[in-house]
């Protein structure tokens, strides 16, 4: 942690500035912490214009005012533990820490973005946001774990981590990955092409995200030894899965009906992940949504829980969680 002087009384005149000095220990790389060609310190001067930042040896200064000062103070002491930790700096961490910091009084940005999911192919998977942080945590705590928000807040990905990251664990023997072929109808027939040509276009997320984490060239070997199926929701049914890590995407695009059917899927050792966007059903008008009601039938049951990820979790382009909060004030108008 960050030495910093005494901190500075606070004049009357909210528009008063003060000024802050950190000594960052001299254990954290200067050039680690403030980025390639200054590029981290630039983005905290440009995300805080109305703050004077100077660095000499290894001290930082602040002048602004008070508020603004005191958050760039937390800024800079988050910052200088995750480089401490070895975590590289970048003008995105840089960038989420704030809104983090800014959303919540206790938010610990260092805590968020060194919690290690996975190490795999050379890269390190995170969560990015205090948001995906708690689904991540749920996951783990619990047997069933609902994943509920829009398109790019890592519902998917962050689940197949955790189910990767519980295969080489051992603590289960197989992943289960499956979605409904909603706009097919999970009636596939008329449909060109095998029955894989058929299906592999509604899978595909699932295959990409899966490739990101395992060695792409053990993945037909894994799949033909049933360590991990890839299969669509219909194909389900019947079926009792023991010690696998089950997820079901889309699932805002299952009837009331077919979402019962899948979690009674569940098996001893298992644990079961449900990702879906309630926002973007795909069902005819007269179905209704499986995902949107299991939370109301569900509540009060022991072992499950439902996480809600919003605008501020997409890691996206920026642009995604504005359209997404736009669409959302034209739908309450």
């Amino acid at each position: 942690m960050a030495e910093t002087s005494p901190a500075p009384r606070v004049p009357e005149s909210r528009h008063a500035r003060v000024e802050h000095r950190i000594t960052v220990p001299s254990d954290v790389s200067m050039v680690e912490l403030l980025g390639l060609r200054d590029e981290v310190l630039r983005s905290i001067e440009d995300g805080f214009p109305t703050v004077d930042v100077h660095v000499r040896g290894n001290e930082v200064t602040l002048a602004g005012t008070p508020g603004d000062v005191a958050l760039v103070t937390r800024l800079v002491d988050e910052l200088v533990e995750m480089a401490a930790g070895g975590t590289p700096l970048s003008p995105d961490v840089v960038a989420r820490s704030v809104v983090m910091l800014t959303e919540a009084a206790d938010a610990r940005p260092a805590d968020v973005l060194t919690f290690n999911i996975l190490s795999s192919r050379g890269r390190t998977i995170r969560p990015k946001t205090a948001g995906q942080k708690d689904y991540v945590e749920a996951i783990e705590r619990n047997t069933v774990t609902f994943g509920i928000g829009p398109a790019g807040t890592g519902k998917t990905y962050l689940a197949m981590a955790k189910a990767v990251q519980a295969l080489q664990a051992r603590k289960v023997n197989r992943i289960v990955l499956t979605r409904p072929a909603v706009e097919a109808g999970e009636r596939l027939g008329f449909l060109p092409g095998s029955l894989a040509d058929k299906i592999d276009p509604y899978l595909r997320p699932l295959y990409d995200a899966l490739h990101d984490m395992v060695d792409p060239e053990s993945i037909p070997r894994l799949m033909e030894a049933g360590t991990i199926e890839v299969a669509p929701l219909a194909y389900m049914r019947g079926r009792t899965l023991n010690d696998a890590f089950i997820i079901l995407d889309e699932a805002q695009n299952t009837s009331v009906e077919q979402m019962k059917m899948f979690l009674t899927r569940l098996g001893f050792g298992s644990k079961v992940v449900v990702t879906g966007d309630v926002t973007q059903v795909d069902l005819p008008s007269s179905t209704t949504s499986g995902l949107r009601v299991v939370e109301q039938i569900l509540t009060g049951v022991d072992d499950v829980e439902f996480c809600r990820l919003t605008s501020s979790d997409v890691v996206r382009h920026r642009l995604v969680g504005e359209i997404i909060d736009a669409y959302a004030r034209w739908d309450r108008s």
